[in-house]
């Protein structure tokens, strides 16, 4: 299991080091679905599989529609990919600032830290995940609702930027 979620970390850095380093979009969220996809799996280690499976079919499907507005505002017609020299001078330099941090706070992370959620499966009627949801539902009710608002109120935003025509604030670009 310490390999699996060693995996998974990697993984997730090496997903964030291509989305940091890539300008162009089509690549950029190929690497955003990657780095959910290993959050997800970190998330599965630690106990909560029912939350890291409705974060990632959520966040797929809002990244579909990210990649789509991206797309249809990506004006090259040849993209640079990871394989140009750019990109990897600005990978080489992630990588290297990476691991200069990582050495330099080495000796503080320890892997018996990681406590799942499930340690204390004994005592508890629920799993961890499950009753996180529900106290999402209860408690942040109130915060539920504004971000739903806001996720509306910003999809007609981005909708209105992109209207074709010459009536979208970026087309005259």
């Amino acid at each position: 299991m310490t390999y699996v979620m060693s995996l998974f970390l990697f993984g997730l850095v090496l997903g964030l080091v291509a989305v940091a380093s890539n300008p162009s979009p089509y690549f950029a969220a190929l690497g955003l679905v990657v780095v959910a996809g290993m959050g997800c799996g970190v998330l599965v280690g630690h106990g909560g599989p029912f939350l890291s499976l409705v974060l990632f079919l959520i966040y797929l499907g809002g990244m579909l529609v990210v990649f789509a507005y991206s797309a249809a505002l990506a004006a090259e017609p040849y993209p640079e990919s990871w394989g140009s020299r750019s990109v990897m001078v600005y990978v080489g330099g992630y990588l290297l600032g990476l691991g200069l941090v990582s050495a330099l706070f080495w000796g503080g992370w320890y892997e018996t830290s990681w406590v799942p959620a499930d340690e204390q499966g004994d005592f508890s009627m629920f799993r961890g995940d499950i009753g996180g949801v529900a106290l999402v539902y209860s408690s942040g009710g109130g915060m539920l609702v504004i971000s739903a608002w806001v996720l509306l109120l910003t999809l007609f935003v981005v909708l209105e930027l992109t209207r074709g025509l010459s009536r979208g604030v970026l087309r005259a670009v």
